[in-house]
């Protein structure tokens, strides 16, 4: 039984939209997480209507590459959902993570309730006072309009394609970071 299975059923649901660079990478961090039910890649933040993958990579459309991560808030809060994220990504780069440059890689979390809204600007504003990074954070709180799902060929990509050469660069590290830091709130493996 999944750690997600084995939360009630009950349990309180939230979701939250996150982008912080490739959202391959963005996915497969979160999908190791204790409490986590579900990751979908997608794009929000622009002014197109159902945009793809290729209209958002030109970077006319002014989406962002995001997950929706959908999550039991009694396992895992949604405060500890963003300290994952500041954790695992710059959130200083401005338009940029890594090799991948453009809006659309912008880091930005996507607010679906006022609750998570002060959150996160909470958040942002402790970490920059604490000087946890050597920049100030540039992460947008931003409210959600709509959220377009990703092409499926997207959805589980690290999973279905591991020896890929950018995620065998570029996801793993993430992973070994998340180990280090986080290991009580990881999935058991196996």
């Amino acid at each position: 039984m999944s750690d997600a299975q084995q939360a009630s059923d009950s349990a309180p649901v939230e979701v939250a939209t996150l982008g912080g660079g490739c959202f391959w990478c963005t996915e497969a961090v979160f999908q190791h997480l204790k409490g986590v039910i579900k990751v979908e890649s997608g794009y929000t933040g622009g002014h197109t209507t159902n945009p793809n993958y290729e209209q958002v990579c030109r970077g006319t459309t002014g989406h962002a590459e995001v997950v929706q991560v959908t999550f039991h808030s009694t396992v895992i809060s949604f405060r500890e959902i963003l300290e994952f994220f500041f954790s695992t990504h710059d959130p200083t780069m401005l338009n940029r993570q890594g090799e991948d440059e453009g809006s659309q890689y912008r880091s930005v979390i996507f607010y679906h309730n006022n609750m998570q809204k002060h959150i996160a600007e909470k958040l942002i504003q402790e970490l920059d006072q604490a000087r946890a990074f050597d920049a100030p954070i540039v992460t947008s709180v931003e409210s959600l309009k709509v959220f377009y799902r990703a092409e499926d060929y997207h959805q589980d990509y690290f999973l279905r394609n591991p020896d890929e050469a950018y995620c065998q660069r570029v996801i793993p590290p993430k992973l070994e970071k998340l180990r280090s830091k986080f290991l009580e709130k990881l999935r058991s493996q196996g």
